[in-house]
């Protein structure tokens, strides 16, 4: 779990942002959120006393930030729930469960992403799959439940904010990564064109999506995970994003004024290159 409690108490603060009093006891869904980015963002919006549902194929790291959270005494509350985003049939019935308990979604946050080491010439058809899985289908289908959860409560401003990346706006020299950054280009695509939907639908629920290049997560680990000196060096070449900056991100993004809208914030470390 990324960045300490006094850091990031710190750094967000528990009093409420300006513009973030509009959705205090209103429910975001984060995916991803047992670690890095998610879990960064999940403390940040109870911070700001939401109801946030945290979601992961394993929970014991989100029980743990909740208990935090809690002992904190942070204004919010984080409701772990176990759900596999490679499954149509698991988001469905998580979205069902907060239908049921919660009432519905108010922001969605689509965090979860995944990375396999699968090259165009050479890579495993099931490392594809899985990429697509998370990143392109698991996120469209989690943006379409969030709406339709939305539409049928009559809520006219929430907010969809999609966690893309960098390699979502230029192909990377490195092939592993290169159909990682198709799918991350796809999320370019789907935010533009949700954003494009909405208005055709009359609404002014928000589309937005943030694109941070090198944080310091998990993620470099995972990608390497033969190679753990070559997934260290990642973080220690220069000073890397930590995921309270893309946390920062969507707070901004959902603090701005309803006739405001975003539509991708671009984040590089200072001393990167390309």
């Amino acid at each position: 779990m990324s960045g300490s409690r006094s850091e990031v108490g710190g750094r967000l603060g528990t009093t409420a942002r300006a513009g973030m009093e509009r959705w205090r006891d209103r429910l975001a869904l984060v995916t991803g959120a047992s670690g890095g980015i998610g879990a960064a963002v999940a403390r940040a919006l109870v911070q700001q006393g939401l109801k946030v549902v945290g979601c992961a194929r394993t929970v014991g790291n989100i029980e743990e930030l909740a208990a935090e959270c809690k002992s904190a005494g942070y204004p919010g509350t984080l409701i772990p729930h176990r759900c596999d985003l490679s499954s149509e049939e698991g988001i469905l019935s998580m979205f069902s469960a907060v239908r049921s308990q919660h009432g519905g979604v108010d922001i969605c946050i689509n965090n979860a992403g995944l990375a396999r080491p699968d090259t165009l010439l050479s890579g495993s058809t099931s490392g594809w799959k899985d990429m697509f899985n998370v990143n392109v289908l698991a996120l469209s289908i989690c943006t379409r439940e969030a709406y339709q959860s939305m539409k049928e409560r009559k809520v006219d401003d929430g907010h969809i904010i999609n966690i893309n990346s960098m390699s979502g706006h230029q192909v990377s020299p490195h092939s592993m990564i290169h159909f990682y950054s198709a799918t991350k280009y796809a999320v370019t695509a789907l935010t533009e064109g949700l954003r494009q939907e909405l208005r055709e639908a009359q609404t002014h629920i928000r589309a937005t999506c943030i694109s941070p290049e090198v944080v310091e997560t998990q993620f470099a680990f995972k990608l390497h995970d033969k190679d753990p000196e070559k997934a260290a060096a990642t973080y220690e070449c220069i000073k890397c994003l930590k995921p309270e900056d893309v946390a920062e991100a969507v707070i901004y993004v959902l603090s701005t004024p309803p006739h405001v809208q975003i539509g991708d914030i671009q984040m590089r470390p200072t001393e990167q290159v390309i």
